[in-house]
């Protein structure tokens, strides 16, 4: 049996989060989420709006009752931005389990690391339960859990780029390093790329473009839920050791 994915002492069944952004509507936004079966939804606390009620509201069509909202600092440049808006959030809803992300620059959305520590440090002290977007650094990361970040989510490459798991091995390398769940956070484009960073042994896939800006996003929310899954499975029941030479699936005595 596998073991239950758990955050912070929660525990869901699915492996796959899912953002809230970029779809034509909140009506689009909650069947890919559904198709999806993912249990927890970011939510990017500057662009999507969750309490003016004279607008539209994402909660009219997820049901916080049913998912687990965690609002992200998306669009965030300085930990100072992003200890703000999380701060607003939780006032707006009463979230703790939130996501930092601490950008560097317009043009890579690189994290930069620097601004993020600062950040995390702040947000933990303030009571909050930070799972964090990071680099694929192995060093970072183990400083992040040793600071009390409940999750790493290292990039699997630049986000929306759809480029895939660019750097398998400093995955596996922070995989190995922190005993936190790890969450490949960003860059996935296809069902391939997210079935690959859960062999990896990653406990987790973060995405929302590769959905979002599918032809068929419901469809690809469908895949990307099979995908995890046989990924995660695939990393359980264990790859056959990689060869330099044939190996015969019949034997090759007893031959006529």
């Amino acid at each position: 049996m596998d073991e239950p994915f758990t955050v912070a002492g929660r525990t869901f069944s699915s492996r796959l989060l899912v953002g809230t952004g970029k779809y034509r509507d909140f009506e689009e936004t909650a069947r890919a989420i559904e198709a999806s079966g993912a249990e927890i939804v970011t939510v990017a606390v500057r662009r999507v709006n969750v309490s003016d009620p004279s607008q539209p509201m994402l909660v009219d069509y997820v049901d916080p009752k049913k998912y687990t909202y965690l609002p992200n600092t998306a669009g965030c440049f300085t930990a100072d931005d992003a200890v703000r808006t999380l701060r607003l959030a939780r006032e707006a809803g009463g979230w703790s389990l939130v996501k930092l992300e601490v950008l560097g620059d317009q043009k890579t959305l690189y994290p930069n690391m620097a601004e993020t520590l600062v950040a995390a440090e702040a947000l933990i002290a303030d009571g909050f339960q930070v799972m964090v977007y990071c680099a694929d650094d192995p060093i970072a990361a183990k400083r992040l859990e040793d600071m009390g970040c409940v999750a790493i989510m290292p990039l699997g490459s630049l986000i929306g780029s759809g480029l895939g798991i660019v750097n398998p091995y400093t995955i596996r390398l922070i995989k190995e390093s922190v005993s936190v769940p790890v969450l490949v956070d960003a860059g996935v484009g296809s069902a391939s790329d997210a079935a690959v960073a859960m062999e990896l042994g990653c406990d987790g896939v973060l995405m929302n473009t590769a959905i979002a800006d599918a032809k068929d996003p419901i469809r690809m929310a469908h895949a990307m839920r099979l995908a995890v899954q046989a990924g995660r499975e695939s990393y359980l029941a264990g790859r056959m050791p990689r060869k330099s030479f044939a190996d015969p699936s019949s034997p090759i005595t007893g031959l006529i």
